[in-house]
């Protein structure tokens, strides 16, 4: 009984396969624990706010205290200082000490007025909302990533379930082939033909097999999921009509949706900002300090001290850095204007892209779906023709290549379609809530 036991436990247990939804897959790759990009945009966002609170310190009060106590002696005559006594014979030293200090202090500077540091505190917040609009940008792009993952995995199943039925068909044609010769009206030649079809058949089914393999741990590296994990793709490959978009609808909608295009136009606010602040660097600051404690010889004797006072500070003259910092900050601005605009034209091509193959995506699956009613028509026939001796089994091979390749353009043609959908959703914004 024990060695029963021990022979259980040796056992590898398996975990259940996941079974998976498109709206699942897209779940779990937008966890917080699920894509590398949506976790890296989580801490650029993270980064973004400690930034924003360290350009506001700047505005606000610091304080800060000090204590300190030191015994000393002092050599007087290093300082200068010759004292002749009055009285003869008496001398005063030029050595003193030891003696103790003691200081305790509370000390405070405030900002008045400086209104570069006001600017680049603005230019922090909007910096904080191009990190969230980023968060959201990745999480379209991942989504999109993890869609076209997922559609790529349905297509192989797609691929892989018509070669099966590639080989049921060509196993049933090779045993009508086979019932023609037992019967004397075939011939051996009609048998090997219907032998090679399935064995090509065959070879297409480990190809079919080796690419469902292959979509499978793509769409697991997408989703940021273990590697051995066992898939279970619950949808399937069908054609979903959309709703009817004008291109100018479209392009509206990208530009008010894209996440991505509002991040940039929040950097590009944050660069004029930016650079707005280098030029206030040249104007007055205004600050206030002061200080209270008590110092002396020792804790008993010490007495209350204070200063306060408002500095003013007036830039004259820094060996040209500010004027460096300043042409750079431009340029930055610059930049970030013309990324604003090449953004803008890359929606609008995306869109026009997106709805130019939706469009020829759809009628393709049409011309896809007459075919595939044609070639089995065309392949029922041939049968009959064949098993009534009219015809010969070369007819039927050409009507069964037909059918297969009607199968394949049917598969490719609901795969363009569905790509084209989740093209045009990413081109206006809209990935998760096409998932949805």
């Amino acid at each position: 009984m024990r060695f029963i036991w021990v022979v259980l436990l040796a056992i590898p247990l398996t975990a259940a396969p996941l079974e998976l939804s498109w709206k699942r897959a897209v779940q779990l790759a937008l966890s917080p624990e699920g894509s590398t990009r949506v976790q890296l945009s989580a801490e650029a966002l993270k980064q973004a706010q400690s930034r924003r609170q360290q350009s506001r310190a700047a505005l606000l009060p610091d304080l800060s205290s000090a204590f300190s106590a030191q015994s000393a002696t002092r050599n007087l005559a290093a300082f200068g200082f010759r004292i002749t006594s009055p009285i003869p014979g008496f001398s005063i030293p030029t050595f003193v000490g030891p003696f103790t200090t003691v200081d305790a202090r509370v000390s405070a500077t405030q900002s008045i007025f400086d209104f570069s540091s006001i600017r680049r505190y603005q230019a922090s917040k909007t910096q904080v909302s191009a990190a969230k609009s980023d968060v959201g940008g990745a999480g379209e792009q991942v989504a999109a990533q993890v869609s076209r993952a997922y559609l790529a995995a349905i297509r192989a199943e797609a691929d892989v379930a018509t070669a099966n039925a590639n080989i049921a068909l060509s196993e049933a044609v090779l045993k009508q082939a086979e019932n023609q010769k037992a019967a004397g009206t075939g011939t051996g030649i009609e048998i090997t033909r219907a032998r090679v079809q399935l064995a090509n058949d065959r070879q297409r089914l480990l190809v079919a097999e080796n690419a469902r393999r292959s979509a499978g741990l793509q769409l697991l590296r997408a989703m940021n999921l273990r590697l051995d994990t066992e898939l279970v793709l619950t949808d399937r490959l069908e054609y979903l009509p959309v709703n009817a978009v004008t291109l100018e609808d479209a392009r509206a909608l990208a530009l008010k949706q894209r996440q991505d295009l509002e991040a940039q136009q929040e950097r590009e606010a944050g660069a004029r900002l930016s650079a707005s602040a280098t030029k206030l660097e040249r104007l007055p600051s205004v600050a206030a300090f002061g200080d209270y404690g008590t110092n002396g010889t020792g804790l008993t004797t010490a007495l209350p001290t204070r200063t306060y006072g408002v500095s003013v500070r007036l830039p004259l003259f820094d060996g040209g850095r500010r004027d460096a910092r300043r042409a750079e900050s431009a340029s930055q601005y610059r930049s970030e204007k013309l990324r604003t605009g090449d953004l803008k034209e890359q929606i609008e091509l995306d869109v026009r892209l997106a709805l130019d193959a939706l469009h020829s995506a759809d009628e393709q699956v049409k011309v896809a779906k007459e075919g595939l009613d044609l070639a089995e028509s065309e392949l029922t026939q041939a049968r009959r023709r064949y098993e009534a001796g009219v015809a010969v089994t070369v007819e039927v091979t050409d009507a069964q290549t037909r059918l297969e390749r009607a199968r394949d353009n049917q598969t490719n043609a609901l795969y363009s379609y569905n790509l084209a959908r989740i093209d045009l959703a990413a081109a206006i914004g809209a990935v998760r809530k096409m998932v949805e």
